[in-house]
């Protein structure tokens, strides 16, 4: 945004030059007209005097106010092409300076975009972490339940004991695996029996 009002600032200044210099342009253009109707209308004077009214005095005056005038004309003329190629340069400077307006306008709303979507992602990714810690902790509820009865079914075997103290997770891996092979000891027992 701070780059957009840079540019538009910019923008600004360069209209404002460019309506500076076309008015400086029309007064040159309006001055040159003024001078070579001047010089217009001294020349027509002067191919209207008589053979006897064109003394030298007069001739050579009028012959240093043409070169003079025309002086003025030829400096006028360049100053005007100069003008006219300052408005093309600021023209040319404008719209490209419209263009950067344009494409700067167009990343902040593309970034914008971007933004909502990494947002709308980021808040996916907190209700699916909610999900996964309520997931967590339903597990971790079964697998107590689990575990404890496991630690009721292994040590309420005959001869076995409570234990005293929290049992690690390596004894509770053992007892199921008592349980387990006195379990299939079991079967194979009855198997065998029935098979006789």
């Amino acid at each position: 945004t701070g780059a957009i009002s840079s540019l538009q600032r910019q923008m600004e200044l360069q209209e404002s030059e460019l309506r500076r210099i076309k008015f400086e342009k029309e007064m040159l253009e309006k001055q040159l007209r003024e001078q070579k109707e001047e010089l217009q209308a001294m020349s027509d004077k002067f191919y209207s005097l008589t053979e006897e009214e064109r003394k030298e005095e007069t001739i050579a005056m009028m012959e240093e106010q043409n070169n003079s005038l025309r002086q003025v004309v030829t400096e006028q003329e360049s100053q005007l092409a100069k003008q006219k190629e300052l408005i093309s340069d600021l023209e040319g400077t404008i719209s490209r300076l419209r263009i950067d307006v344009v494409t700067s306008r167009r990343r902040i709303q593309e970034q914008e975009e971007a933004q909502k979507e990494i947002q709308s992602e980021a808040e996916a990714l907190k209700h699916k972490e909610l999900q996964t810690r309520v997931a967590m902790q339903r597990l971790s509820s079964k697998f107590e339940r689990y575990r404890n009865k496991i630690i009721q079914s292994a040590f309420s075997l005959e001869g076995s004991q409570h234990p005293s103290e929290e049992l690690t997770e390596e004894q509770v891996l053992e007892a199921t695996q008592r349980i387990i092979d006195e379990r299939m000891e079991f079967y194979q027992m009855l198997k065998e029996r029935s098979i006789k």
